[in-house]
C-alpha cells in the first residue's frame, strides 16, 4: 500500500488522537463550512486571518512534523507561487483614453470663445511657478517599480485573495478528513440529513454508499499500484513500441483495472449478501454513538464568535 500511504491530502490519522478526533464530526462539519462560507465578499485581512487560524489550530493537535510537512508543504509552496506570480503580473485595469480633437471639431472651431483670464502676478510682478507640494497622505498606488518588476495595489490584493482562498478551501478540509474516520462523517451527514426524510429522501441508503465509497477507495489505489508494479516487472521497452503500441498496452491495463474493480464490488455484495444484509433501513449498523460533550458546545460558541467577527471586521470595504 505504498500508493497510499504517499498521498499528500484525504488520509486519516489514526495515531496520535489528538483533541480533533475527539470533537463531534457534526461540529467539526460546521468549523469546515464556516471556513468555506466566511471568506466569501471578505477582506484581505481576514482571509490572511484565517489561514493564521488553520495553522495555530494544527499547531495546538500537535500533529507529528512528518504528517504536517507531507499535508500542506506542498500547498503552502502552490499558494506563494501564486501569490509571487498574480503580484507581479498585471493587475488588468483598463486605461480609458481621450481622444485630442473634439468629436465636432468644425462646431467646436465656429463657437465662440470666452476671454482669457489675465494671468496672476504676484506684488513684484512675478508669475509665480509652480513647485511640487508634498502629498497629504502616503498613498500610493504602485508599491514596487522595479523593471521588469511592478507590483500594484490591486495586483497585490488579488494575490493575496487569490492564494488564501485556495489554502483555506483546501486544508481546511484536509484537515476535517485527517482527524475524522470516514464512518463519522457519514454518521455525522445522515445525522444533519434527517430532516429530509419528510420529503422521503433515501438518507441512509445515501449514507450507506457514502460508506462503501470512501472505504472502496483504498481498494481502487491498490489495483492501480498492483498493475503498475506488474508493468514495471516487466521491463517494456516503450521506445520499441511506439505511440500505438504504448496506447494499447495502456488500453489493456485499464480493461484489467475495471474487470478488477467489479470483481471487488461483487465480492462485497456477496459478503453483504451472506451476512443478512437486506436493506439499510433493517440491518443498520452502529459505526459511533454521536453526542453533543462539553467541549463540542464550547467549539459551537467559538464557530459563532468567529461568524460574528465576520461580520462585524471581516467585511469587504
Amino acid at each position: 500500500m505504498d500508493l497510499l500511504r504517499s498521498l499528500p491530502l484525504g488520509l486519516y490519522l489514526e495515531q496520535p488522537i489528538t483533541w480533533l478526533h475527539h470533537l463531534d464530526p457534526r461540529v467539526k462539519l460546521a468549523w469546515l463550512m464556516g471556513f468555506l462560507a466566511t471568506p466569501i465578499l471578505a477582506d484581505p485581512l481576514w482571509r490572511i486571518f484565517l489561514v493564521l487560524l488553520l495553522m495555530g489550530v494544527t499547531l495546538t493537535t500537535l500533529i507529528p512534523l512528518r504528517v504536517w510537512r507531507q499535508q500542506i508543504g506542498w500547498l503552502v509552496a502552490l499558494c506563494l507561487g501564486i501569490l509571487v506570480l498574480t503580484a507581479v503580473f498585471p493587475d488588468g485595469i483598463d486605461t480609458r483614453h481621450q481622444p485630442r480633437l473634439p468629436a465636432d471639431e468644425l462646431a467646436f472651431a465656429q463657437a465662440t470663445t470666452l476671454p482669457v483670464p489675465p494671468p496672476r502676478t504676484w506684488l513684484n510682478g512675478t508669475i509665480p511657478q509652480p513647485s511640487g507640494l508634498p502629498q497629504p497622505t502616503s498613498y500610493a498606488y504602485v508599491l514596487v517599480q522595479q523593471w521588469p518588476i511592478k507590483i500594484t495595489r490591486r495586483s497585490l490584493d488579488l494575490g493575496i485573495r487569490v492564494s488564501t482562498l485556495l489554502f483555506t478551501l483546501i486544508y481546511s478540509t484536509n484537515l476535517y478528513l485527517l482527524t475524522t474516520a470516514p464512518e463519522e462523517i457519514t454518521a455525522g451527514l445522515e445525522d444533519l440529513l434527517q430532516p429530509l426524510r419528510r420529503l422521503r429522501v433515501p438518507v441512509t441508503e445515501i449514507a450507506l454508499t457514502l460508506t462503501l465509497s470512501l472505504r472502496f477507495i483504498p481498494l481502487v489505489l491498490e489495483e492501480v499500484q498492483n498493475l503498475f508494479r506488474s508493468i514495471r516487472t516487466r521491463a517494456i521497452n516503450w521506445k520499441k513500441l511506439g505511440w500505438r503500441g504504448a496506447v494499447q498496452i495502456w488500453l489493456m491495463v485499464t480493461e484489467r483495472l475495471l474487470e478488477n474493480l467489479l470483481l471487488r464490488a461483487e465480492q462485497i455484495a456477496a459478503a453483504m449478501q451472506v451476512r443478512g444484509f437486506t436493506s439499510p433501513d433493517q440491518h443498520r449498523v452502529q459505526w459511533h454513538q454521536l453526542r453533543l460533550r462539553p467541549p463540542d458546545w464550547l467549539a459551537l460558541a467559538s464557530l459563532l464568535l468567529l461568524c460574528g467577527a465576520r461580520l462585524y471586521w471581516g467585511g469587504d470595504s
